[in-house]
């Protein structure tokens, strides 16, 4: 993975409206693999390239909740980082990943609560510089008052 900044915490009271964080990654067949391992999802798309040539996808595809994991990763590690809970998300898939693409999943602060830490964060995923995932994340954002 390439990352734009160092993996740890940035607390609540050092977010900032409009901080973005990203990162980089390609997704490869062993990627779809452990992913429909771990989660058990084995639809053929996904698994089978005799199978997914006859979809409307006409190859295989990644699992979209692996594109997503990648904004999971970038919460999780960047922004706000270690700590972090998750509170809601909302995604839309807007077009498929397949084997091979190198994914962009970046986060931006949309909106700040300081008073209960919540931090509203827009997220996209992006192959070539197309979306493929758009959506809103609500999280509970680490602060140093209880480190």
């Amino acid at each position: 993975m390439l990352d734009n900044m160092p993996r740890g915490t940035i607390c609540i009271e050092d977010i900032e409206m409009g901080m973005t964080r990203h990162l980089r990654k390609v997704i490869t067949d062993r990627d779809i693999e452990l992913f429909a391992e771990v989660s058990t999802d084995r639809n053929p798309v996904h698994l089978d390239d005799d199978y997914a040539r006859d979809t409307i996808f006409e190859g295989r595809i990644a699992h979209g909740m692996l594109t997503a994991g990648l904004v999971s990763a970038v919460i999780g590690e960047q922004l706000p980082g270690h700590g972090t809970v998750y509170m809601g998300q909302s995604l839309k898939f807007l077009a498929p990943v397949r084997p091979g693409d190198m994914v962009t999943a970046e986060v931006e602060v949309i909106s700040i609560d300081h008073a209960k830490r919540r931090v509203g964060l827009d997220c996209r995923c992006m192959v070539d510089g197309k979306k493929v995932l758009v959506g809103e994340a609500m999280v509970l954002a680490p602060s140093r008052k209880f480190d």
